[in-house]
């Protein structure tokens, strides 16, 4: 499911237009971007936690050279699933 077929299904089931399910999906993806880069965390009871996790520096290797590189630390989004959504897929 793609961005577009999302938008078309919450307009379906919200009984709204697909603009304003757009601008819905827009804004509840904004806020937690928002969340996320102030180092909060978002839960949605039932279907799971957006969290900010932490990569560590590391050394790696450039794969055409073998020469060693320094990559640096990182912050990356996390998704856990909730109960009822684990639930619900089995």
């Amino acid at each position: 499911m793609n961005k577009s077929e999302l938008i078309d299904q919450i307009a379906l089931e919200a009984e709204i237009s697909k603009a304003a399910a757009g601008r819905a999906l827009d804004a509840a993806i904004l806020a937690v971007k928002q969340a996320l880069k102030k180092g909060d965390s978002v839960t949605l009871v039932g279907f799971g936690t957006f969290n900010v996790g932490k990569r560590a520096a590391r050394t790696g290797r450039n794969p055409r050279t073998g020469a060693a590189i320094k990559i640096k630390s990182a912050k990356i989004p996390k998704f856990r699933p909730g109960k009822a959504l684990k639930d619900a897929l089995n």
